[in-house]
């Protein structure tokens, strides 16, 4: 079986299920696990060279619409009678799905439905702890910095913030990824700021880029220095990876409700 996939999520939902061996290609940014590291690269995940991508010969290739503008690609892999799959997660059931489809299309099924159980198990794990937490912190997650990119309602970081005994304040706009200004978050007064700017590593996001804001000193989450710098492939990409953010996150906001952050992926024994 020769896999390809075109999106870091993809990578990563195929690795949880023990199938990273047999991929032969993936795109420029899936760098989880580490043994994909010596595959063949296909160009960013917007710009896939399909011409080598076809030369690969895949089974099966796995695309998602999670990452806008993934459309062209899916176009050209239709166009060229290429077997592929269209992932669209929102939501963590949509990722537990995923993991049953993609098993089940793969001849893993039991080993994606052990998965799933152990995912579902860690997520009402967390949601009684969540119940626990009697003031939920208001969280500002930012995406991207100018324009200024957030995610809405419907989107996973939403769960990952009620879980974590939190509250996007974004989340009643009706939207995956809500554009804003920063005088909106202004008024929404957070009380932390979460910087997972997509694509940028960890060391490289500057928070006082957002200290420097008109009126950034009436914000809570900066008078009170809660500017929470984190690891960017664990929040912005629909893979189970996400508990693992939801671990760290939620050590941070509530160290005495939640456990502390051992800084192991809770699904990998």
């Amino acid at each position: 079986m020769r896999l390809i996939s075109i999106c870091p999520s993809n990578t990563e939902l195929l690795a949880y299920l023990g199938l990273d061996s047999y991929l032969v290609g993936v795109d420029d940014f899936s760098d989880w696990p580490s043994s994909v590291a010596s595959l063949p690269k296909l160009g960013p995940d917007l710009n896939i060279n399909m011409d080598l991508l076809q030369h690969l010969n895949p089974d099966l290739v796995l695309a998602s619409l999670s990452v806008p503008g993934m459309e062209k690609n899916v176009a050209e892999l239709e166009k060229r009678n290429i077997p592929h799959i269209v992932l669209n997660p929102q939501s963590l059931e949509d990722i537990a799905k995923d993991l049953l489809r993609v098993g089940e299309l793969t001849g893993v099924p039991e080993v994606a439905e052990e998965v799933v159980k152990r995912y579902e198990q860690f997520i009402s794990k967390y949601k009684m702890l969540s119940k626990k937490v009697e003031n939920q912190s208001s969280l500002y997650w930012e995406w991207w910095p100018k324009p200024i990119f957030s995610p809405g309602g419907v989107n996973w970081l939403t769960e990952i913030s009620t879980l974590a005994g939190g509250s996007n304040i974004f989340s009643h706009i009706d939207v995956a990824s809500h554009q804003t200004e920063w005088d909106e978050v202004v008024t929404l007064n957070p009380e932390h700021i979460c910087l997972v700017w997509v694509g940028v590593q960890q060391k490289k996001m500057n928070p006082n880029l957002v200290k420097k804001r008109p009126q950034a000193e009436l914000v809570d989450a900066i008078k009170q220095n809660q500017i929470h710098v984190l690891e960017e492939p664990l929040y912005c990409r629909p893979s189970p990876r996400l508990l693992e953010g939801l671990k760290k996150l939620a050590a941070i906001l509530h160290p005495t409700i939640f456990p502390k952050d051992d800084g192991k992926d809770p699904l990998l024994f």
